[in-house]
């Protein structure tokens, strides 16, 4: 008999979502509470020696939370995930297991803003550094690379420019130097991008963006490949070597390919207690049933606004790589061949008080620190969220002082393209 393989559309309805054992209720349901009663003294002693699987506390596991952790799994192509608060926390956990201090990681210099102050100045309280490259210069890249180097970091489409970073020559980079490729793919999407396929050792998510899609809450996500070799260089000894909390326990040996992810949970949510509630797992599983659909419409109207942009003589550019006259669009089809996603920039010929005054005047399209949400949202990022940013960074992460970033959504093209026509227009009057 040939095994099936479910598809895409079927997986992001499914995968994690069995009915409910006790009520036969066929939704995943919210369990909502703190702790979880034991069977008795020796199940509580099991579950805490990591010697079975089970909840214990909700800071650590819930089932609403494990339904979609296996779901992200599942669409990303992993052997395991690891839910948290925010995007940005995900990040974060993504890093804890692997660093130390004095330890560094070499990451694309176009990233969101959030991202960019993070690493250049939070990370550093932890006695971590972050190197910035251009990622479409490999030599810099490898140059960049030294004895303390535990990780490669980038976005699959950054924000807020669109760039599409070429996986495949990043990842066969860091399998030759013995390092993961962390990919933070919350533009694409599972949808759109499977970093893991193109040698990604982790994939961070902030769930609140398309994932959920609605802007309702915050979530993280962390998807271990469950394929890198923790062990061979002696580099990542909270996986390798024993670990004094679980009585000389090897996560790498014990666990094999899910070591990072019960790492991640044993000891990052633990510790750092960054957990996403089970309300907020639900919204985001209800959210992902519709992925592909919405994905397909916010690539599509991405498309039309791009194009109409383009042609526009108040426009001096954008940045889409979805056009043609992208440097990224044959790129496009190899790392993400479903399309660009949504998120884009253009720059205006009348500069940055016309950027201003145009946010001041769309109706249509909400003004908001977002992305990926049904509706659309525009933002000057140079003035919010890489304001933290020198001008120099701001323009190497592709929020130029006369950028203004689009998320589009799924109204009627026409409706979106009317409503930028009517605020340009006052903007350059």
């Amino acid at each position: 008999m040939t095994e099936t393989h479910p598809g895409f559309d079927t997986l992001q309805i499914h995968a994690g979502a069995r009915p409910d054992p006790a009520t036969g209720a066929r939704q995943v349901p919210i369990y909502q509470s703190t702790a979880f009663v034991f069977r008795d003294a020796d199940h509580a002693a099991a579950l805490f020696n990591l010697q079975e699987l089970g909840y214990i506390y909700s800071r650590l596991t819930n089932p609403t939370v494990a339904a979609l952790q296996e779901r992200m799994a599942t669409l990303e192509g992993g052997a395991g995930a690891v839910c948290c608060s925010s995007g940005h926390a995900a990040q974060i956990m993504a890093l804890f297991t692997l660093m130390a201090p004095g330890m560094n990681i070499v990451s694309s210099n176009r990233l969101y803003g959030g991202t960019v102050t993070q690493f250049s100045h939070t990370i550093r309280r932890f006695g971590w550094q972050a190197k910035f490259v251009d990622f479409d210069d490999l030599d810099a890249v490898e140059a960049a690379i030294d004895d303390n180097t535990r990780a490669i970091f980038c976005e699959s489409i950054a924000n807020p420019g669109g760039y599409i970073t070429d996986l495949d020559a990043i990842g066969a980079l860091a399998d030759r130097v013995g390092l993961p490729m962390i990919v933070d793919n919350t533009t694409a999407t599972p949808y759109l991008c499977r970093p893991i396929e193109h040698g990604a050792t982790l994939v961070v998510h902030s769930l609140t963006k398309y994932l959920t899609g609605n802007g309702t809450v915050t979530g993280g996500c962390v998807i271990d490949s469950g394929k890198f070799d923790w062990s061979a260089s002696g580099k990542f000894p909270a996986l390798s070597e024993p670990e004094p909390a679980y009585h000389g326990l090897k996560f790498h040996e014990t666990f094999g390919p899910l070591a990072f992810t019960f790492n991640a949970i044993a000891i990052g949510l633990r510790d750092l207690g960054m957990t996403l509630n089970p309300q907020a797992a639900h919204y985001t599983l209800m959210g992902i049933e519709t992925l592909s659909l919405r994905m397909q419409r916010h690539c599509t109207n991405a498309v039309k606004v791009a194009e109409w942009l383009e042609r526009d003589p108040r426009v001096a550019y954008v940045t889409y790589a979805g056009l043609p006259s992208s440097p990224y669009y044959k790129r496009m089809d190899r790392i993400c061949p479903k399309g660009a996603s949504s998120l884009f920039t253009f720059s205006l010929k009348a500069g940055y008080e016309a950027c201003v005054k145009l946010i001041d005047n769309v109706n249509l399209l909400s003004h908001v620190a977002n992305l990926g949400d049904t509706r659309s949202l525009i933002i000057h990022s140079a003035s919010t969220t890489h304001r933290q940013l020198t001008e120099a960074q701001q323009i190497a992460a592709g929020a130029a002082p006369d950028v203004v970033r689009l998320s589009i959504g799924l109204e009627d093209a026409e409706d979106i393209i009317a409503d930028l026509d009517q605020a340009l227009t006052k903007a350059v009057a």
